[in-house]
C-alpha cells in the first residue's frame, strides 16, 4: 500500500515570508483585520495591506480589530486538497490567543465525514508569530526528510512546548489597549522608560517575565534568555520578527551570532494581525530550548 501524500497547512500568524512558505510547500490561510471601513486579509506577501503601510497607519493613531479564520474558510481550503487524494496536517495559531484553532478542529471533523478515507490532523501550536513559523518550518523539514503524516504530527506535538518565544515592545500602550497589561503598568513603564521582557508560556499565553531599563537592555535580555535555555544554539535555525524596526532585529541577530555562534537566522515582520496587539517596535526572538 502506498503512503498518501499530505499537505502541511498553517495560518498567517506564522509570520514567515511568502517565499519561505512556498519553498516549504505550506498552504497558508490568512486571518483578517479591519481598519477604518476596509477589511484586509493578512496574506504573507502583504498583497492587501503592506507591512510598512500597516505600521505607518498604527503609528498615526489608527486602530484595527482582528478576526480569526472561520470554519467555512478552513473547509474551503481543505476540501480541494482532500479531493485531490491528499491528507492534511494543520498547525494553528495558539488557541489561547485566537479561535482559529477551534475553527480548524471543527472543519476537520466535518470533512472527515465527507472524506472517510482521508486524514485531517490538527495541532494547537500554542505558538505565535515566527514561533509558530519555526514549528511549521521544522515540521516541513521533517516532511521533506520523508516522515509520514503521523510522524510529523507526533513531532509537532513533541516539539511545540520547546519553541521559546522571547520578546519586548517599545510602546506599552498597545498591550494596554489589547488588555494584556493594566493602564497603571503602562503609565509607570512609559514614564520610567521601562521595557517589558515577555514570553509565550506553556499554555500559549503572553506573559511578562521581566523588565529592562531602556531599549538596548531589553534587546540584550532576549539574548540572555536564549543563552540560558537554547539547545545547541550554533546548530539550529533561529527566527526573529519585528514590528517595523529591522535595525533592532539585526542588533539581536548580531548579538546571538557573536555570543552563541548562531549561523542561520531568518528575520521578518510581525504581521498586522499580531502587530495590532504588540505595536510598532516589537522585537521577538524564537528558538528551540530545553523548555519555554
Amino acid at each position: 500500500m502506498t503512503m498518501r501524500d499530505y499537505v502541511i497547512m498553517t495560518d498567517s500568524c506564522c509570520d514567515m515570508t511568502a517565499e519561505m512558505a512556498e519553498e516549504l510547500g505550506l498552504a497558508v490561510l490568512p486571518l483578517s483585520l479591519q481598519m477604518g471601513e476596509a477589511t484586509y486579509r493578512n496574506w504573507l506577501d502583504g498583497r492587501e495591506i503592506g507591512f510598512g503601510d500597516f505600521y505607518a497607519r498604527i503609528r498615526s493613531g489608527e486602530t484595527a480589530t482582528t478576526s480569526a479564520i472561520s470554519v467555512g474558510d478552513f473547509e474551503a481550503a481543505m476540501r480541494p486538497i482532500l479531493q485531490s487524494g491528499k491528507d492534511i496536517l494543520c498547525i494553528s495559531f495558539s488557541s489561547a490567543l485566537s479561535t482559529t484553532y477551534q475553527s480548524a478542529v471543527i472543519a476537520a471533523e466535518e470533512l472527515r465525514g465527507e472524506f472517510p478515507e482521508a486524514k485531517v490532523l490538527t495541532v494547537d501550536s500554542l505558538c505565535a508569530s515566527l514561533g509558530q513559523g519555526l514549528l511549521a518550518y521544522l515540521c516541513a523539514r521533517e516532511k521533506q526528510a520523508g516522515k509520514t503524516l503521523e510522524e510529523v504530527h507526533a513531532f509537532a506535538e513533541g516539539t511545540k512546548g520547546r519553541v521559546c518565544h522571547w520578546f519586548t515592545v517599545d510602546d506599552l500602550n498597545h498591550l494596554k489597549r489589547g488588555g494584556r497589561i493594566s493602564a497603571a503598568t503602562a503609565l509607570f513603564g512609559t514614564m520610567l522608560a521601562i521595557k517589558p521582557v515577555m514570553h509565550v508560556d506553556d499554555g500559549g499565553h503572553l506573559t511578562a517575565v521581566g523588565k529592562a531599563r531602556g531599549r538596548k537592555a531589553s534587546l540584550l535580555a532576549l539574548v540572555d534568555h536564549m543563552a540560558e535555555s537554547a539547545v545547541d544554539p550554533a546548530g539550529q535555525t533561529v527566527f526573529i520578527s519585528h514590528g517595523d524596526c529591522e535595525a533592532d532585529a539585526r542588533f539581536v541577530a548580531d548579538e546571538i551570532t557573536r555570543r552563541l555562534g548562531v549561523k542561520t537566522i531568518h528575520i521578518n515582520f510581525v504581521g498586522p494581525v499580531i502587530g495590532n496587539h504588540s505595536g510598532p517596535g516589537t522585537v521577538a526572538l524564537f528558538f528551540i530550548g530545553t523548555s519555554r
